[in-house]
């Protein structure tokens, strides 16, 4: 059921969105010089590693570490990616790697290749066996704001947790997160 909502879901946000999805990598590339789309490397499930797109919010030539490990994101993150990001914009393409199977609409949020510690946290939780999620229990419990630890510990919950009813609740809570920019450090 999980994946035939993820397929529903995926198909049916890509048709609908497909308007916004032109103006914001037109936005893009007019704003900086690159490619609309960044294709970061992420862990999937079972720890393999996947292409995973978003809209650039950074000029290219930024370092390929998680934003919360720059030392001056403002230097890196683009006038315009600020925007994506506070709004979740730039994951909309994501929606991409739900429909082929790389992720799910909902799970853990997928860590970057280079989250050694996160990574491990959630292998010790069993949390590596799920697909990752456009958005997750951690994610509408604080985004950018919370420490691994507790990224992990919420990701374990949701494991604990996983129902359709609980899906459909994190992804209304998603919704309204995003549109009031809630947790977004960057």
């Amino acid at each position: 059921m999980k994946r035939a909502l993820d397929i529903i879901g995926s198909l049916a946000g890509l048709v609908v969105l497909s308007p916004v999805f032109a103006a914001v990598a037109l936005a893009v590339r007019l704003e900086s010089p690159g490619p609309a789309l960044h294709w970061s490397r992420r862990v999937g499930r079972l720890e393999r590693i996947f292409p995973m797109p978003k809209f650039r919010t950074m000029r290219t030539g930024a370092p390929d570490v998680a934003t919360h490990l720059l030392t001056d994101a403002d230097q890196w993150v683009t006038p315009f990616g600020r925007f994506l990001r506070r709004t979740s914009l730039d994951e909309l393409p994501q929606l991409w790697s739900v429909l082929i199977g790389a992720m799910s609409l909902v799970g853990p949020r997928p860590a970057l290749f280079n989250q050694d510690d996160l990574v491990a946290l959630r292998r010790a939780a069993g949390v590596a066996r799920l697909r990752p999620g456009l958005t997750g229990w951690a994610q509408v419990n604080g985004r950018d704001e919370l420490p691994i630890v507790e990224k992990a510990r919420l990701d374990a919950e949701y494991l604990a947790r996983m129902s359709l009813a609980f899906d459909l609740r994190i992804l209304a809570t998603t919704a309204i997160s995003a549109l009031s920019g809630r947790g977004v450090s960057h």
